[in-house]
C-alpha cells in the first residue's frame, strides 16, 4: 500500500474534481446552463423560441390502412401522339402520298386530250401512276419478245432531266423534277396501247407508221396541255409539245423495231 500511495503522490496533480461536475446543471433548452452559450457562432438557446401557428405546416392525418398506403397523387393518362384512338390516324395510302382519286383524274386527262387539265392536281409529285405505266410498257414489250426494261427507265430518266431544265428556263414559276417525271409518266399511257398493238401485228407497214405518228402526237399533246395548265404558260403549248414529241418518239421506235 505504501508503494501505491507514493505512485499516487507522484502522479500529475490537477485541479479537476468530481464535485465540480456534479455542480453543473445540464440545461439544454433553458438560458442558464452551459449549453446556453454561443458555440461556433450559433445560439442554441434560440431553438426553444415560440413559432406562430400560421407559420407551421399542418400535418395531414394518415387515412390509409396497414400495408395499403393512400395514393398521394393521381397519375395522368398518357396522351397518344396521333390521337385518342386508331380511328384518328390518317390512312396508310395518304401518308405515302398515294391518292387513287387524283390518279384516276390524271389518267382521264391523258386519255381525253380535249379535257381541261386541273393545274392544282397536275402540279402534285405523284410517282405511283408513272411507275405502274412504265412497268406496263416494259411488260407489253416483253410480250412482243423485246426485253427493254433498262432502255425504258434510262430514256425516261434522261428525258425527265432534259424537260426539267427546259421548263425551268421557259416558265416564270419553275417546276420540280418530281412534277416533270409525274406528268411525263402519266402521258406514257397511249404508248402502252401502241406496244400492245405490236404484240398482235407488225407496225413496220404504212398502217403502223400512221398509228405510231398518231400515238406520238397524242402523248405530246397531253403532256404539253398539262404543263401549260400547271405552270401558267399560256400560248407556249407548241414549244413544249415539240421536245415531248422527241421523247415519246424514242419510245415509239422501241415499240416498232
Amino acid at each position: 500500500m505504501s508503494g501505491f500511495d507514493n505512485l499516487n503522490a507522484e502522479f500529475y496533480q490537477s485541479s479537476y474534481s468530481i464535485d465540480d461536475q456534479s455542480q453543473q446543471s445540464c440545461d439544454y433548452g433553458g438560458s442558464g446552463g452551459p449549453y446556453s452559450k454561443q458555440y461556433a457562432g450559433y445560439d442554441y438557446s434560440q431553438q426553444g423560441r415560440f413559432v406562430p401557428p400560421d407559420m407551421m405546416q399542418p400535418q395531414q392525418p394518415y387515412t390509409g390502412q396497414i400495408f395499403q398506403p393512400t395514393q398521394a397523387y393521381t397519375p395522368t393518362t398518357p396522351q397518344p401522339f396521333y390521337g385518342n384512338s386508331f380511328e384518328d390516324e390518317p390512312p396508310l395510302l395518304e401518308e405515302l402520298g398515294i391518292n387513287f382519286d387524283h390518279i384516276w383524274q390524271k389518267t382521264l386527262t391523258v386519255l381525253h386530250p380535249l379535257k381541261v387539265a386541273d393545274g392544282s392536281i397536275m402540279n402534285e409529285t405523284d410517282l405511283a401512276g408513272p411507275m405502274v405505266f412504265c412497268l406496263a410498257f416494259g411488260a407489253t414489250l416483253l410480250l412482243a419478245g423485246k426485253i427493254q426494261f433498262g432502255y425504258v427507265y434510262g430514256i425516261s430518266a434522261i428525258g425527265c432531266l432534259g424537260m426539267f431544265c427546259l421548263l425551268n428556263l421557259m416558265s416564270m414559276t419553275g417546276v420540280s423534277f418530281g412534277c416533270v417525271a409525274s406528268v411525263l409518266g402519266y402521258c406514257l399511257l397511249p404508248m402502252i396501247l401502241l406496244s400492245s398493238f405490236a404484240v398482235i401485228f407488225s407496225l413496220q407497214g404504212m398502217v403502223g407508221i400512221i398509228l405510231t405518228a398518231g400515238i406520238i402526237g397524242w402523248c405530246s399533246f397531253s403532256a404539253s396541255k398539262i404543263f401549260i395548265s400547271a405552270l401558267a404558260m399560256e400560248g407556249q403549248q407548241l414549244l413544249v409539245a415539240y421536245p415531248c414529241a422527241l421523247l415519246y418518239g424514242v419510245f415509239a421506235l422501241i415499240s416498232v423495231f
